[in-house]
């Protein structure tokens, strides 16, 4: 049977949910690998002094880098929820035709954003 013949469209996989999951977790992936510098650059900052280091806490006050990292949570919840997901995906048995792994992802996103929520009434 050649590919030409199945019925379904092209990018009918991209439509599922599962995909959304995918793009999510590795994006979130993305962004996390991209803060990392960041982050020990700004640890380093302790290694020049007390100066330096003060100097970019008092930025880290600015509303925008708080907002920046409530957002940082949110994608370390997403990343953690889905990574989770595909883990139970990958890893244990399917139950049956039945099994709705796919609704897992529903609970992962609410579980990210809740982490977020909790992360910013720490904050305010």
């Amino acid at each position: 049977m050649s590919d030409a013949s199945v019925s379904r469209p092209r990018n009918a996989a991209r439509n599922h949910r599962s995909y959304a999951a995918f793009i999510g977790h590795r994006l979130s992936g993305v962004a996390l690998a991209v803060f990392l510098p960041l982050h020990f650059l700004a640890l380093g900052l302790a290694l020049e002094g007390r100066a330096a280091l003060d100097g970019f806490l008092a930025y880290a006050e600015n509303p925008l880098v708080k907002f920046a990292e409530w957002g940082l949570v949110i994608l370390l919840g997403l990343h953690l929820c889905f990574g989770i997901r595909l883990l139970v995906v990958e890893l244990l048995p399917w139950r049956g035709d039945d099994d709705d792994r796919a609704g897992l992802i529903g609970w992962g996103l609410a579980l990210a954003i809740l982490v977020g929520v909790v992360f910013l009434w720490g904050v305010i």
